[in-house]
């Protein structure tokens, strides 16, 4: 498989009541082909946002849309545009970055975590300077992320709605 330059092919989702963001780093293929967030089937991403809302696993881009919307929060990737060889998050380059301004213009967000490593990487190191709001980094629900369970990744995604409730 060769490397190549791709450019996010979907738009954030977000209403004027989301007050929380989740950011990945750049669409799978999978995601890609889905025209949607976290399209591989085993990414656990629907999965673990489900069980801390305590809803039915969506099957539809529709049903995921409301699962998102109905709990105040929104979703985008910190990697606009990138180099990058299938879907693999290591072999990234030539990294521009998404404008967040629409969605923190258009939002209550003040709240913004990363889903893996190298999302919160990005952003931090190409975003965070122009919002000043820090994000804070979550284990990323990846598949390829196998050193966490699906138990292990509910307990450290609390952090999303606990905070939430303060």
């Amino acid at each position: 498989m060769n490397a190549e330059a791709v450019v996010h092919p979907f738009p954030p989702l977000y209403s004027s009541d989301s007050e929380t963001l989740i950011l990945g780093s750049f669409p799978s293929v999978r995601s890609r082909e889905a025209m949607f967030f976290y399209g591989h089937p085993q990414n656990r991403f629907w999965k673990v946002t489900a069980l801390l809302y305590n809803e039915k696993v969506p099957d539809t881009i529709e049903e995921k849309k409301r699962l998102i919307l109905n709990h105040s929060l929104a979703l985008w990737d910190s990697i606009h545009s990138c180099t990058v060889t299938g879907s693999s998050d290591s072999s990234i380059r030539d990294v521009v970055p998404n404008d967040i301004s629409i969605i923190l213009s258009g939002s209550r967000v003040n709240r913004i975590f990363c889903n893996g490593a190298l999302s919160h990487r990005m952003y931090m190191k190409y975003i965070f300077p122009s919002t000043g709001i820090k994000a804070e980094k979550l284990p990323s629900t990846s598949p390829a992320n196998a050193a966490y369970s699906l138990e292990r990744l509910v307990r450290e995604w609390k952090r999303l709605i606990f905070q939430h409730k303060d």
